[in-house]
């Protein structure tokens, strides 16, 4: 089974609770498609719509870890260690997969911040000591440590099956300044690269993922490369300038049925990484 098949017309979208400009976007392209949207409740799991066939989920990972049972979703996310197994040609800085103890001993300033779980938030420390102040977590908490950078654009890419099918700058210089990726002065240097990747490494990726790439900048401020900054869950993953519609391809697949969920895909599904 190469893919998962196409969505039904019974399929219907289950937003969480918490509102984001991205999920109303998401649920007036599936409404225009003719689907239901559904919000889930606060409490209880999926109330009344647990057991009900053909769902898909956009919303924060705490929430879903209460609903994804009851929906039968299979929920794709890229690997936590994704981003420091890539070659350096592809990342242009040095990033390492340790824990919060060993974060905490650092002696240099760091960027820090947790694979995929968003437990605390990614940020520059100027050493260890200022990671202690800010969290509690176990200190056998995974994180991810890079080298500090400059990115001089970051931009956002929603991959379906190794292709780009939209994407959005979202910053510019660490602030948010969003604007779509088609028609952008960097639109064709931002496929290219996203293409080179894919092309070598889009098998290490769910078939449904939302990618960051971002253009660094050097010392004395001309640009360095492009690089990847991250990957993330396309089932919450910010749409920014990005095509609405096209963004929900991605996500109804990210979050779809488990019964149509693709072979490929199993090693990537959260509910069935361990079974």
């Amino acid at each position: 089974m190469g893919s998962l098949t196409a969505v039904s017309r019974s399929d219907f979208l289950a937003h969480a609770p918490q509102y984001s400009t991205t999920g109303e976007l998401l649920s007036a392209a599936a409404r225009h498609r003719g689907k239901d949207v559904e919000v889930l409740p606060t409490r209880g799991g999926a109330g009344g719509l647990k057991g009900r066939q053909g769902g898909h989920y956009f919303g924060g990972p705490l929430f879903a870890a209460g609903i994804a049972d009851d929906l039968e979703v299979a929920l794709l996310e890229p690997a936590d260690d994704w981003l420091t197994s890539l070659p350096h040609e592809y990342t242009l800085r040095n990033v390492v997969s340790s824990t919060l103890s060993e974060a905490r001993r650092l002696t240099r300033p760091a960027f820090v911040k947790p694979p995929s779980a968003k437990s605390f938030p990614a940020a520059i420390h100027s050493d260890g000591s200022t990671l202690s102040r800010s969290t509690n977590l176990p200190p056998e908490t995974p994180v991810q440590i890079s080298d500090v950078v400059t990115w001089v654009r970051e931009f956002r890419l929603f991959v379906l099956d190794g292709e780009c099918r939209t994407g959005s700058q979202y910053a510019a210089f660490g602030r948010m300044d969003s604007a779509p990726l088609r028609g952008h002065p960097d639109e064709d240097a931002v496929r290219a690269f996203a293409n080179n990747l894919l092309g070598a490494h889009g098998h290490t990726l769910p078939g449904a993922v939302g990618l960051d790439v971002g253009l660094l900048s050097t010392s004395d401020g001309g640009t360095k490369g492009w690089a990847v900054v991250e990957a993330n869950m396309a089932w919450f993953a910010n749409c920014y300038a990005s095509e609405p519609d096209r963004v929900l391809d991605v996500v109804l697949r990210a979050a779809g049925p488990r019964s149509r969920l693709a072979e490929r895909d199993r090693g990537f599904c959260r509910h069935l990484k361990d079974a």
